[in-house]
């Protein structure tokens, strides 16, 4: 029998995987800095309704973001 030094199954989804996060995280990082820009420069144009659905958009992202760390967070440490 042969001994299998590397599974590259695993290893492919490992890479799968922090590809796809690592490429979701930093979207979702870039739209909150993104809403958060909005915001202010539609709140400088009396525009209040955008601007809040623009602060309501990039606040949602941050939370994308948080929540992906916390995951992260309790996968790391359940293992």
């Amino acid at each position: 029998m042969i001994a299998t030094i590397v599974h590259t199954d695993e290893l492919l989804q490992t890479i799968a995987a922090s590809v796809v996060a690592g490429i979701g995280v930093t979207f979702a990082f870039s739209v909150g800095i993104w809403g958060a820009g909005q915001f202010i420069e539609l709140s400088r144009n009396e525009r209040p309704v955008a601007a809040t659905a623009a602060l309501a958009m990039g606040g949602l992202a941050l939370a994308c973001v948080a929540a992906s760390i916390v995951i992260g967070i309790i996968v790391m440490t359940s293992k």
